[in-house]
């Protein structure tokens, strides 16, 4: 945008200096009024040749000649600057941009992702199939073709303008995975002060991170490295273990999947058991944990657990019927 500006500034400025230069010079020269200066200079300009206001004098033609030579290129320049623009689409892309902040100011309760390399590509790509509303964050506009991430918002995501301007205000969660700890740090200490309440990961590269991301106010720290070198260890040491984990848990499998579901007030199944809830018996589905309000994990629930509201159950089973169990959570007791 800002570039676009200055070619515009640049172009606008040529022109009318060489049509000042011209109406001057023919009032000085041959003492012409300043419209007839004008129009002489005009027609030199756009090489119509129409007629001559006057008679020129010998100054006047070697005037009309360096006015030619000068003038007519700075013209052929503003044209040629006015394609590039329109062919190489500056035009629709500062379109572009105004119709993605109008989007933007739209946006409530969506996630920011700041940085769009090979993780927050993989990161988009979950959002996206779970139909999530996002956002992406890029400094660099190289990466802006992938078509996994709809909305990308160029700028630095450190900045307090920057997130502001994505509605971080509004927003219900933010993932940062910048490429150095200390930009990810910037983040997490900007976004906590911006919105107090938001969820916020963030990616820790060096070993001894994660605590000053946490204490920069990041609700959870996830270490690549780490988390890799384990599942390289897990495959060697416990193959059929990691397969089941990756078979559960893999986007876009409709035999098997591993979701969350948040027990909403006023549901049907509060105060039920996970028999009388009927999970398992009708739905096939394998309740692994119960995460209570409190916090508290519970693991391998037994059917007289009792389900009580905001509590989230971690469920194992078909996607279809994982769908079913989640309406079954929203829906009120009639």
């Amino acid at each position: 945008m800002e570039e676009f500006r200055k070619k515009l500034v640049l172009t606008l400025g040529l022109i009318v200096l060489i049509i000042s230069f011209g109406s001057a010079g023919y009032m000085l020269i041959e003492g012409w009024s300043f419209f007839d200066s004008f129009y002489m200079t005009i027609i030199t300009l756009t090489t119509v040749g129409y007629r001559e206001v006057h008679e020129l004098s010998l100054k006047g033609q070697i005037f009309t000649i360096l006015l030619i030579i000068g003038g007519v290129g700075t013209v052929f320049y503003a044209l040629s600057t006015g394609a590039k623009i329109i062919l190489e689409g500056e035009l629709q892309e500062i379109f572009g941009r105004k119709r993605l902040e109008n989007r933007i100011k739209n946006m409530k309760d969506h996630y920011i992702v700041c940085g769009y390399g090979r993780m927050g590509k993989i990161i988009c790509r979950e959002l996206k199939q779970k139909n999530i509303d996002f956002i992406v964050v890029e400094r660099a506009p190289d990466n802006f073709e992938d078509k996994e991430a709809p909305l990308i918002f160029a700028g630095d995501a450190t900045k307090d303008e920057v997130l502001r301007g994505i509605g971080i205000e509004r927003a219900r969660g933010l993932i940062s995975v910048l490429p150095t700890d200390a930009e990810n740090l910037y983040v997490v200490l900007s976004a906590r002060g911006l919105n107090p309440g938001l969820t916020i990961v963030a990616r820790a590269v060096d070993e001894g991170s994660e605590q000053k991301l946490l204490r920069a106010g990041a609700d959870r720290v996830v270490s690549p490295y780490h988390i890799g070198g384990l599942r390289i260890a897990h495959t060697l040491l416990k193959p059929a273990v990691v397969d089941f984990i990756e078979f559960a848990t893999k986007s876009g499998n409709i035999d098997l999947q591993m979701e969350e579901i948040v027990i909403q007030d006023g549901s049907g199944l509060v105060g039920l058991t996970l028999d009388e809830c009927g999970i398992g018996r009708d739905l096939g589905i394998i309740i692994v944990a119960i995460k209570t309000t409190s916090g508290e994990m519970r693991f391998n629930p037994t059917f007289k657990t009792n389900i009580a509201s905001g509590d989230t159950l971690i469920g194992l089973g078909e996607s279809s019927k994982l769908k079913t169990l989640e309406d079954m959570a929203m829906n009120r007791r009639k």
